[in-house]
Protein backbone atom coordinates (compact mmCIF):
# COMPACT_ATOMS: atom_id res chain seq x y z
CA UNK A 1 0.00 0.00 0.00
CA UNK A 2 1.44 3.54 -0.60
CA UNK A 3 1.46 6.65 1.25
CA UNK A 4 -1.34 7.79 3.67
CA UNK A 5 -2.35 9.73 6.30
CA UNK A 6 -4.85 8.96 8.67
CA UNK A 7 -7.26 11.25 10.71
CA UNK A 8 -8.56 10.65 13.87
CA UNK A 9 -10.17 12.10 17.08
CA UNK A 10 -9.93 10.54 20.92
CA UNK A 11 -10.86 11.18 24.49
CA UNK A 12 -14.34 12.34 23.11
CA UNK A 13 -13.01 14.94 21.22
CA UNK A 14 -11.00 16.69 23.26
CA UNK A 15 -7.54 15.16 21.11
CA UNK A 16 -7.08 15.16 17.51
CA UNK A 17 -4.63 12.85 15.86
CA UNK A 18 -3.00 12.74 12.58
CA UNK A 19 -0.58 9.66 11.44
CA UNK A 20 1.03 9.12 7.94
CA UNK A 21 3.32 6.50 6.42
CA UNK A 22 5.94 8.38 3.67
CA UNK A 23 8.34 5.79 2.95
CA UNK A 24 7.82 6.67 -0.95
CA UNK A 25 6.99 10.01 -0.25
CA UNK A 26 10.53 10.61 0.94
CA UNK A 27 12.14 8.56 -1.25
CA UNK A 28 11.01 10.12 -4.54
CA UNK A 29 12.02 13.25 -2.92
CA UNK A 30 15.67 11.72 -2.15
CA UNK A 31 15.74 10.43 -6.17
CA UNK A 32 14.92 13.81 -7.42
CA UNK A 33 17.29 15.69 -5.60
CA UNK A 34 20.14 13.31 -5.18
CA UNK A 35 19.88 14.15 -1.24
CA UNK A 36 22.64 12.68 1.25
CA UNK A 37 21.65 10.63 3.70
CA UNK A 38 21.47 13.47 6.69
CA UNK A 39 19.60 15.59 4.34
CA UNK A 40 17.24 13.08 3.00
CA UNK A 41 15.97 12.57 6.67
CA UNK A 42 15.92 16.66 7.32
CA UNK A 43 13.97 16.88 4.18
CA UNK A 44 11.61 13.67 4.90
CA UNK A 45 10.83 14.67 8.04
CA UNK A 46 9.51 18.57 6.58
CA UNK A 47 7.82 16.87 3.89
CA UNK A 48 5.80 14.41 6.55
CA UNK A 49 4.96 17.13 8.90
CA UNK A 50 3.84 19.52 6.14
CA UNK A 51 1.78 16.54 4.63
CA UNK A 52 -0.06 15.81 7.62
CA UNK A 53 -0.57 19.87 8.46
CA UNK A 54 -1.57 20.29 5.01
CA UNK A 55 -4.75 18.06 5.28
CA UNK A 56 -5.56 20.24 8.80
CA UNK A 57 -6.61 22.95 6.00
CA UNK A 58 -10.28 23.07 4.89
CA UNK A 59 -10.19 24.17 0.92
CA UNK A 60 -9.28 22.33 -1.61
CA UNK A 61 -6.91 25.00 -3.12
CA UNK A 62 -5.42 25.95 0.50
CA UNK A 63 -1.71 25.36 0.75
CA UNK A 64 0.60 25.33 3.22
CA UNK A 65 4.21 26.08 2.98
CA UNK A 66 7.03 25.64 5.28
CA UNK A 67 10.44 27.50 4.92
CA UNK A 68 13.78 26.47 7.19
CA UNK A 69 16.06 29.18 6.55
CA UNK A 70 19.43 28.28 8.94
CA UNK A 71 23.11 28.65 9.56
CA UNK A 72 23.90 25.14 9.41
CA UNK A 73 25.77 23.77 5.97
CA UNK A 74 22.13 22.55 4.54
CA UNK A 75 21.45 26.72 4.19
CA UNK A 76 17.99 25.46 3.81
CA UNK A 77 14.35 23.48 3.14
CA UNK A 78 11.43 24.44 1.73
CA UNK A 79 8.08 22.09 1.53
CA UNK A 80 4.64 22.93 0.13
CA UNK A 81 1.55 21.11 0.69
CA UNK A 82 -1.96 21.09 -0.03
CA UNK A 83 -5.46 19.78 1.65
CA UNK A 84 -5.84 16.20 -0.54
CA UNK A 85 -2.26 14.54 0.67
CA UNK A 86 -0.10 16.32 -1.81
CA UNK A 87 3.60 17.94 -0.83
CA UNK A 88 6.54 18.60 -2.81
CA UNK A 89 10.11 20.22 -1.71
CA UNK A 90 13.26 20.64 -1.97
CA UNK A 91 16.91 21.17 0.06
CA UNK A 92 19.03 24.27 -0.33
CA UNK A 93 22.26 22.16 -0.17
CA UNK A 94 21.39 18.07 -0.73
CA UNK A 95 24.77 16.56 -0.52
CA UNK A 96 25.40 17.81 3.10
CA UNK A 97 27.49 14.89 4.79
CA UNK A 98 28.61 14.93 8.68
CA UNK A 99 28.90 12.11 11.01
CA UNK A 100 26.55 10.89 13.22
CA UNK A 101 25.29 12.65 16.52
CA UNK A 102 26.05 11.80 19.57
CA UNK A 103 23.59 8.96 19.81
CA UNK A 104 24.81 7.47 16.40
CA UNK A 105 22.30 8.91 15.04
CA UNK A 106 21.79 11.40 11.12
CA UNK A 107 22.68 15.14 12.64
CA UNK A 108 19.63 16.74 11.44
CA UNK A 109 19.69 19.37 13.99
CA UNK A 110 23.93 19.79 13.27
CA UNK A 111 23.23 20.15 9.58
CA UNK A 112 20.53 22.74 10.08
CA UNK A 113 21.99 25.44 13.15
CA UNK A 114 20.35 28.22 14.49
CA UNK A 115 17.63 29.04 12.10
CA UNK A 116 14.19 30.48 11.26
CA UNK A 117 11.00 28.48 10.56
CA UNK A 118 8.39 30.40 8.61
CA UNK A 119 4.38 28.70 8.32
CA UNK A 120 3.09 30.20 5.14
CA UNK A 121 -0.87 29.36 4.64
CA UNK A 122 -2.67 30.30 1.62
CA UNK A 123 -6.06 29.96 2.21
CA UNK A 124 -7.71 32.50 -0.15
CA UNK A 125 -7.88 35.53 1.84
CA UNK A 126 -6.21 38.87 0.91
CA UNK A 127 -3.35 37.96 2.82
CA UNK A 128 -1.65 34.50 3.65
CA UNK A 129 -1.32 33.75 7.17
CA UNK A 130 2.79 33.50 8.00
CA UNK A 131 3.78 31.75 11.31
CA UNK A 132 7.62 32.63 12.44
CA UNK A 133 9.36 30.89 14.95
CA UNK A 134 13.36 30.33 15.73
CA UNK A 135 14.39 27.16 15.32
CA UNK A 136 14.71 24.93 18.88
CA UNK A 137 16.90 21.89 18.25
CA UNK A 138 16.40 21.36 14.34
CA UNK A 139 15.53 18.33 14.80
CA UNK A 140 11.90 19.07 13.06
CA UNK A 141 9.96 17.69 15.01
CA UNK A 142 10.30 19.18 17.94
CA UNK A 143 10.69 22.65 16.19
CA UNK A 144 7.19 21.99 14.85
CA UNK A 145 5.87 21.37 18.36
CA UNK A 146 7.12 24.43 19.26
CA UNK A 147 5.85 26.58 16.28
CA UNK A 148 1.96 24.96 17.16
CA UNK A 149 2.14 25.81 20.92
CA UNK A 150 3.87 29.96 20.21
CA UNK A 151 2.01 30.77 16.95
CA UNK A 152 -1.25 28.57 16.78
CA UNK A 153 -1.30 28.35 20.51
CA UNK A 154 -2.43 24.50 20.33
CA UNK A 155 -0.64 22.55 22.51
CA UNK A 156 1.18 19.49 20.39
CA UNK A 157 2.93 16.33 20.49
CA UNK A 158 5.02 15.72 16.86
CA UNK A 159 6.89 12.87 16.01
CA UNK A 160 9.09 12.26 12.97
CA UNK A 161 11.01 10.04 11.67
CA UNK A 162 13.22 8.73 8.50
CA UNK A 163 15.25 5.52 8.79
CA UNK A 164 17.83 5.71 5.58
CA UNK A 165 19.46 2.25 4.61
CA UNK A 166 22.97 1.14 4.03
CA UNK A 167 22.50 1.91 -0.10
CA UNK A 168 21.09 5.43 1.10
CA UNK A 169 17.61 4.79 0.51
CA UNK A 170 14.59 5.06 2.48
CA UNK A 171 13.96 2.59 4.64
CA UNK A 172 11.22 3.90 6.75
CA UNK A 173 9.40 7.15 7.15
CA UNK A 174 6.70 8.65 8.65
CA UNK A 175 5.50 10.52 11.76
CA UNK A 176 2.25 11.87 14.21
CA UNK A 177 0.68 14.68 15.08
CA UNK A 178 -1.42 15.12 18.63
CA UNK A 179 -3.05 18.26 19.57
CA UNK A 180 -5.26 18.67 22.33
CA UNK A 181 -8.53 21.01 22.01
CA UNK A 182 -9.43 23.53 24.16
CA UNK A 183 -10.86 22.74 28.03
CA UNK A 184 -9.70 19.37 27.31
CA UNK A 185 -9.60 18.21 31.16
CA UNK A 186 -6.41 18.26 33.15
CA UNK A 187 -6.20 14.46 34.04
CA UNK A 188 -6.54 13.90 30.05
CA UNK A 189 -3.53 16.27 29.53
CA UNK A 190 -1.28 14.90 32.12
CA UNK A 191 -2.21 11.24 31.20
CA UNK A 192 -1.48 11.62 27.39
CA UNK A 193 1.92 13.60 28.57
CA UNK A 194 3.04 10.42 30.39
CA UNK A 195 2.17 8.12 27.32
CA UNK A 196 4.26 10.15 25.03
CA UNK A 197 6.88 10.09 26.71
CA UNK A 198 6.76 6.18 27.03
CA UNK A 199 6.54 4.96 23.60
CA UNK A 200 8.98 4.15 20.84
CA UNK A 201 10.44 6.20 18.31
CA UNK A 202 8.90 6.71 14.87
CA UNK A 203 11.07 4.74 13.18
CA UNK A 204 10.95 2.09 15.42
CA UNK A 205 6.89 1.83 15.13
CA UNK A 206 7.48 1.98 11.64
CA UNK A 207 10.57 -1.07 12.00
CA UNK A 208 8.01 -3.08 14.18
CA UNK A 209 5.27 -2.94 11.05
CA UNK A 210 2.88 -0.92 12.92
CA UNK A 211 0.87 1.40 10.35
CA UNK A 212 -0.40 4.60 10.82
CA UNK A 213 -3.35 3.24 12.61
CA UNK A 214 -1.72 1.49 14.87
CA UNK A 215 0.63 3.91 15.70
CA UNK A 216 -2.02 5.96 16.76
CA UNK A 217 -3.82 3.12 18.94
CA UNK A 218 -0.26 2.28 20.28
CA UNK A 219 -0.35 6.30 21.15
CA UNK A 220 -4.35 6.99 22.03
CA UNK A 221 -5.67 3.60 22.64
CA UNK A 222 -6.49 3.98 26.52
CA UNK A 223 -8.45 7.62 25.31
CA UNK A 224 -11.13 5.78 23.35
CA UNK A 225 -9.31 6.48 19.67
CA UNK A 226 -12.07 6.54 16.77
CA UNK A 227 -9.97 7.06 13.18
CA UNK A 228 -12.46 9.15 11.00
CA UNK A 229 -11.12 8.74 7.77
CA UNK A 230 -7.47 8.31 5.80
CA UNK A 231 -6.28 10.37 2.97
CA UNK A 232 -3.69 9.13 0.12
CA UNK A 233 -0.35 11.26 -0.06
CA UNK A 234 2.46 11.44 -2.28
CA UNK A 235 5.13 13.93 -3.53
CA UNK A 236 3.30 15.93 -6.16
CA UNK A 237 4.89 18.33 -8.49
CA UNK A 238 2.56 20.37 -10.98
CA UNK A 239 5.50 21.67 -12.89
CA UNK A 240 5.09 21.56 -16.90
CA UNK A 241 7.30 22.67 -19.93
CA UNK A 242 3.96 25.49 -19.82
CA UNK A 243 4.52 26.71 -16.81
CA UNK A 244 8.17 27.17 -17.09
CA UNK A 245 7.85 29.06 -20.14
CA UNK A 246 5.97 31.27 -18.93
CA UNK A 247 7.91 31.90 -16.14
CA UNK A 248 11.43 32.46 -18.53
CA UNK A 249 9.28 34.82 -20.30
CA UNK A 250 8.75 37.07 -17.34
CA UNK A 251 12.37 38.03 -17.52
CA UNK A 252 13.11 41.19 -19.10
CA UNK A 253 13.62 42.38 -22.37
CA UNK A 254 17.43 42.57 -21.53
CA UNK A 255 18.11 39.05 -20.36
CA UNK A 256 16.14 37.24 -22.80
CA UNK A 257 18.63 39.03 -25.62
CA UNK A 258 21.60 38.36 -23.14
CA UNK A 259 20.36 34.47 -23.28
CA UNK A 260 19.53 34.73 -27.04
CA UNK A 261 22.36 36.62 -28.07
CA UNK A 262 24.68 33.74 -26.47
CA UNK A 263 23.69 31.54 -29.00
CA UNK A 264 23.23 28.58 -26.62
CA UNK A 265 19.53 27.04 -25.74
CA UNK A 266 19.13 26.62 -22.23
CA UNK A 267 18.09 24.00 -19.80
CA UNK A 268 15.82 25.03 -17.10
CA UNK A 269 15.39 22.81 -13.47
CA UNK A 270 11.97 22.72 -11.59
CA UNK A 271 13.06 23.48 -7.93
CA UNK A 272 10.98 20.86 -6.48
CA UNK A 273 11.36 18.07 -8.49
CA UNK A 274 14.54 18.73 -10.61
CA UNK A 275 12.97 18.32 -14.15
CA UNK A 276 14.69 19.78 -16.97
CA UNK A 277 12.73 21.62 -19.77
CA UNK A 278 15.54 22.84 -22.42
CA UNK A 279 14.20 25.68 -24.71
CA UNK A 280 15.85 26.41 -28.30
CA UNK A 281 16.86 29.77 -29.24
CA UNK A 282 13.85 30.01 -31.56
CA UNK A 283 11.54 29.42 -28.49
CA UNK A 284 13.21 31.95 -26.40
CA UNK A 285 12.94 34.53 -29.53
CA UNK A 286 9.11 33.89 -29.24
CA UNK A 287 8.94 34.64 -25.77
CA UNK A 288 10.90 38.09 -25.82
CA UNK A 289 7.51 38.99 -28.53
Amino acid sequence: MGDYIVRATAADGHIRAFAMTSRETVEQARRNHGASPVITAALGRLLTGAAMMGVMMKGEKDLLTIQIRCGGPAKGLTVTADACGHVKGFPSVPDVELAPNAMGKLDVGGALGPGVMSVIKDMGMKEPYVGQTELQTGEIAEDLTYYFATSEQIPSAVGLGVLVDVDCTVRQAGGFIIQLMPFTPEDVVERLEKRITEIASVTEMLEAGNTPEQILEIILGEFGLAVTDTVDACFCCECSRERVARAVGTLGRKDLDDIIGEGEAIEVKCQFCNKAYRFEIDELKEMRR
